[in-house]
């Protein structure tokens, strides 16, 4: 699947300068503040490729993904809570379901992800503080045939970790993918557990059981027993039941180079596809989760396969270490376009 950036609207970028007034008019970065409701306060910025692609990013949830759609067609899952300012989030136990807005892209990390855990007196709360984290937005603009947005979110505290992220999107003037580059500096003064996970959430209508499900691994593991009960139909798209228990699966991705997994839906002609790196993204965890309400498939890179937390991961010895001043960068692309099993 090829991202076709070099026409916009079936136009070289040359023709089209002869037919709009300004690039705006079908290419352009917006930038919004919510007003209302548990999103109020919080700013918005929305890019507009000119190649059917419009993506909500959030820079108050660490310039994270919202609503995403291609041609019309909404990608994202999104929650009952909405996207709720970081000032509503809930540290303790599971309260990050309470303002766990969906959206294409939640970062989870960048010290834990996984069940909240204590360590030695210091709490690692669910799925980790920088998916709750304001960013600051250092570059937002079309330059040349691309669109960038460039963030710095600091996820740090007195006497624990000083991690910083640096977070640049991309898309192409008339693309259909979405770039993103990330690098995580540790700038505390000891070295520091790293742990990311990055929670992709695909909801109806590309998520539906006519679709089909795509992840080439090289094993498929069930996290506990209602994983194992669904292990024989783990790449099977389910159409919503009531009752439904989640299921997640981890599939391990090592040695693969640039792994691409897929949802293809041919009764809409769209296809979602996620690549990642993973020489420094080794495994993914899969979230199948077929309830009624609750109806979305999570395509999860993270850097360390474990389900454990910060300190079932340290525990187990399998605790990724990012020694101070050091940094790790991870690559991940989001592509859209037609189903490739659409009659032709």
């Amino acid at each position: 699947m090829s991202d076709e950036s070099a026409t916009v609207f079936g136009r070289a970028r040359d023709e089209v300068a002869r037919r709009v007034g300004t690039l705006s008019q079908v290419a352009r970065i917006d930038h919004l503040v919510e007003t209302e409701g548990s999103a109020r306060g919080a700013r918005r910025i929305r890019l507009v490729t000119g190649g059917g692609l419009e993506v909500e990013l959030h820079p108050d949830r660490a310039l994270d993904l919202g609503q995403v759609t291609f041609r019309g067609v909404p990608i994202a899952w999104m929650s009952p809570t909405g996207m709720a300012s970081p000032e509503r989030y809930e540290a303790q136990g599971m309260g990050w379901l309470r303002t766990f807005g969906g959206g294409l892209l939640a970062t989870c990390g960048l010290d834990s992800f996984g069940p909240s855990t204590d360590e030695g007196g210091r709490e690692f709360p669910m799925h980790g503080r920088i998916g709750t984290t304001s960013s600051t937005v250092t570059r937002a603009e079309v330059s040349g045939d691309e669109l960038i947005v460039t963030a710095t979110v600091r996820q740090a505290g007195v006497f624990t970790e000083n991690l910083v992220l640096e977070r640049t999107w991309s898309a192409d003037v008339g693309g259909t993918a979405l770039r993103l580059r990330d690098t995580v500096r540790n700038e505390g003064l000891a070295d520091e557990g790293h742990m990311v996970l990055y929670h992709v959430n695909v909801g109806w209508p590309l998520l539906d059981e006519r679709a089909t499900l795509g992840i080439p691994s090289r094993e498929v593991a069930p996290r506990d027993k209602d994983a194992r009960s669904g292990a024989g139909r783990w790449d099977q798209i389910e159409q919503p039941q009531a009752g439904y228990r989640e299921q997640v699966f981890g599939h391990d991705f090592r040695d693969r180079g640039t792994a691409v997994v897929s949802i293809d839906n041919p009764e809409i002609d769209t296809r979602f596809e996620l690549r990642f790196d993973t020489g420094t993204l080794p495994a993914l965890h899969q979230w199948k989760m077929s309830g009624e309400g609750h109806y979305v498939m999570g395509l999860e890179p993270v850097n360390v396969n474990s389900f454990t937390g910060r300190a079932g991961t340290r525990a187990a010895g399998a605790l990724p270490v990012l020694k101070r001043g050091d940094s790790v960068s991870y690559a991940l692309d989001f592509a859209f376009g037609p189903s490739e099993g659409a009659d032709s």
